[in-house]
């Protein structure tokens, strides 16, 4: 009698239990929606690899062998640097409240960060490691234009310093809430999805500037060999064409259609780019290469960047073929026909296809090609200006203060030795 009171006591508790379980998950879906969490976790992670080790590999393989451990290095520190200044006040300023121009500093050292702390759907946590990621990958795309010819703590204390007065303002000002945000009476906003503005737009200004203050490499253009290995700087690309996908579709912050969406517009787009350098390169009786081919994957991938959240399929494959186009020509321009030593196109490909698809977002987003339409023309033209001339203004101050103090070219005998064994002390190959 004891033990089947006992048994039905058990089964009780059980039931209750089980009843009050779909309630408990139901007011934690009120706050925190699990799907939307563990796709942005899975797209920080994305992002992350894109940098580690996409980027290292897709830049080092671009340059020359001497060389190659020296990229690897840069993108690798810049990688721990930025990370710690996006939780020293990188994020403070990003998405604080202080101004429309400054989020403030607030949250030094993300003091105020509770655990339970919600953004939106997800942990708050979870927003801000994935925006971490992107703090990583944009200063780190500057390093291919100051390649094989540069010290390494100058570039790290200039990432520091970039992180804090150049991408993180601009991220207040566009995904922050900031006023490129809510811009006049009528609160119009820039249209950035996942960073045509503020990753590639300040990254590629910001590399051009630096390559200015810098100087050519000795021997450029006649005497620099080309990539010494074309198979590395595939695989990088690959694996930039796969984390994209968290790049763009984790800009959702959510695990819905439209993430679904700018995940397939951003594959197509970086289709488009590749086959239109494929075919450029094949003009005139030239043989296609796999390294233009990784390009114009890369300009693909930048141009559709901005518009991956308002684009339909057709909007999308005429932006990758209008990055696949300009970006061409644009490399051409800048490396060939002017000599400007922007080393691996970071200009050329990252900065002009962010703004290309910027300004061409309000054209290819109207519901005829399947996009969402209500992009602002005068807002991206608002927001390209302001952005650029900032990004060039504030970080034509720091290069100048650390080439008038530490310095930031590396000597002729380093440059000609290489950077590897010079600064490093270690050589890619025996």
């Amino acid at each position: 009698m004891f033990n089947s009171k006992f048994k039905l006591k058990q089964i009780a508790c059980a039931l209750s239990a089980s009843l009050l379980l779909p309630i408990q998950a139901f007011a934690q879906s009120e706050t925190v929606n699990a799907g939307d969490t563990a796709w942005i976790l899975t797209a920080t992670a994305l992002v992350l690899f894109m940098s580690l080790p996409g980027l290292a590999l897709f830049y080092g393989g671009l340059v020359r062998a001497k060389n190659y451990l020296s990229v690897l290095m840069k993108v690798y520190g810049i990688a721990a640097l930025a990370s710690i200044v996006w939780v020293f006040a990188g994020y403070s300023i990003a998405f604080g409240t202080a101004s429309p121009y400054w989020g403030g500093l607030d949250n030094l050292f993300l003091g105020s960060l509770e655990r339970d702390a919600v953004s939106g759907t997800i942990p708050e946590s979870v927003f801000l490691a994935f925006q971490m990621t992107f703090a990583v990958i944009t200063p780190g795309l500057i390093v291919g234009a100051f390649v094989e010819r540069v010290k390494f703590f100058p570039v790290m204390i200039f990432t520091a310093l970039w992180v804090l007065v150049v991408y993180a303002p601009v991220t207040h000002w566009i995904w922050g809430g900031g006023w490129l945000a809510n811009f006049g009476p009528e609160g119009r906003a820039v249209t950035d999805f996942a960073g045509g503005l503020v990753v590639h737009a300040t990254a590629g200004i910001s590399a051009l500037i630096f390559v200015a203050m810098l100087g050519k490499r000795q021997g450029f253009p006649h005497e620099i060999q080309g990539p010494h290995r074309p198979a590395t700087v595939m695989i990088g690309a690959s694996m930039l064409w796969v984390g994209w996908f968290g790049f763009n579709g984790g800009s959702q912050l959510a695990a819905d259609g439209g993430a679904g969406m700018a995940l397939l517009v951003t594959h197509i787009a970086a289709s488009m780019g590749t086959l239109v350098w494929i075919g450029l390169e094949s003009l005139g009786g030239r043989k296609p290469t796999l390294v233009g081919a990784a390009t114009g994957t890369i300009a693909g991938l930048a141009t559709v960047t901005p518009a991956a959240g308002v684009l339909g399929p057709q909007g999308a494959m005429l932006i990758g073929l209008a990055g696949g186009l300009i970006c061409y020509f644009a490399v051409n321009l800048i490396r060939v026909k002017l000599q400007f030593d922007d080393s691996l196109d970071v200009f050329a490909v990252h900065g002009v296809g962010g703004i290309l698809g910027i300004l061409i977002a309000p054209l290819l987003s109207i519901p005829a090609l399947g996009g969402t339409g209500g992009v602002d023309a005068g807002m991206q033209i608002i927001g390209t200006i302001a952005v650029v001339a900032w990004s060039a203004f504030a970080s034509a101050i720091i290069l100048f203060v650390l080439k008038k103090t530490l310095g930031l070219r590396a000597t002729q005998e380093a440059e000609y030795e290489g950077l590897d064994k010079s600064h490093h002390g270690e050589s890619a190959y025996n």
